[in-house]
């Protein structure tokens, strides 16, 4: 009976789970009617029905979420334990999925882990670019990039990059026609461009410390970005003023493009750190990312 059902089951499970059969085809791989024939010959089987078809959408009858309970934690179950025997195979293989900020990925991730994926053809790297503090178990994420002063509880930390310091950069000619602030406060009377990141709700405040003095500047300016990378390009083009990692635009210092400014008033502080669930068993594919990313100083 159970060799008979199985595939059957799994059918089910999809089309309550998605409560849709047109979705539920799409994800097992087969065509609606032929779903529609493996339900239809399960509940005959069973002599119970398990799903109410309206021509609007798909419900459980008492009897089918009864089953979708006891079902799909099991279902879970395999699929995991499978997932995990085929991780025990000596050649790292498999989908490894991050999510980190955008500076985070250009200029820290992207330069270690190009050579990963070009030695090791079977893994695969999905990298989500989000600011926000994202629940890496609830959203299946394998690890995530925040400061470190930024990681969750419980979380296992390992340092990726060295300690940053936020630089106000912008272009010498910039400067020269606008003049250099000499205070926090100065940049009140410039072209800032800024930042809204989800994590705080707003414009990001621009943090600055000197002498153990905390001052928080509320930036004015006619752009707004939510993420790093336009904020380079428009500074580049000598639009204004901006908030920048030291390690994003170090090559731009380096030539000359741009110049920083109240070096005195920005305090190192955290760097960028990979987090992650404890894993007893990590897969070698997670193994080597983790070593590939490790900071050594």
């Amino acid at each position: 009976m159970l060799r008979e059902n199985i595939t059957d089951l799994i059918a089910f499970a999809a089309v309550a789970r998605e409560r849709s059969f047109t979705r539920a085809a799409g994800q097992i791989g087969v065509s609606q009617s032929a779903l529609s024939h493996t339900i239809r010959a399960l509940e005959e089987r069973l002599g119970l029905r398990l799903l109410t078809r309206t021509t609007r959408s798909v419900s459980t009858t008492p009897a089918g979420e009864r089953l979708l309970k006891t079902l799909a934690p099991n279902l879970e179950q395999i699929e995991a334990e499978l997932r995990r025997l085929s991780e025990m195979r000596d050649t790292p293989a498999g989908t490894i999925r991050l999510t980190a900020p955008d500076f985070a990925v250009e200029g820290l991730l992207w330069p270690k882990l190009m050579p990963v994926i070009q030695a090791y053809p079977d893994v695969n790297l999905e990298i989500i670019v989000d600011y926000n503090l994202t629940d890496i178990a609830s959203e299946q994420f394998d690890a995530g990039v925040r400061y470190g002063g930024r990681v969750s509880e419980g979380m296992i930390a390992q340092r990726i990059g060295p300690d940053v310091r936020l630089l106000c950069v912008a272009t010498p000619a910039y400067w020269q026609a606008h003049g250099r602030p000499e205070t926090p406060q100065d940049l009140m009377d410039h072209n800032c461009i800024n930042v809204r990141l989800p994590s705080h709700g707003g414009l990001y405040a621009w943090e600055f410390e000197k002498d153990g003095r905390e001052l928080r500047v509320h930036t004015p300016g006619q752009l707004v970005f939510n993420a790093i990378g336009p904020m380079v390009a428009a500074t580049l083009d000598g639009i204004g003023v901006s908030f920048m990692p030291d390690f994003y635009v170090a090559d731009h210092l380096t030539s000359g493009r741009l110049e920083a400014v109240l070096g005195s008033w920005s305090q190192p502080f955290d760097g960028l750190h990979l987090f992650y669930p404890s894993r007893r068993h990590a897969s070698p594919a997670f193994k080597l990312l983790i070593e590939a990313l490790r900071y050594r100083g």
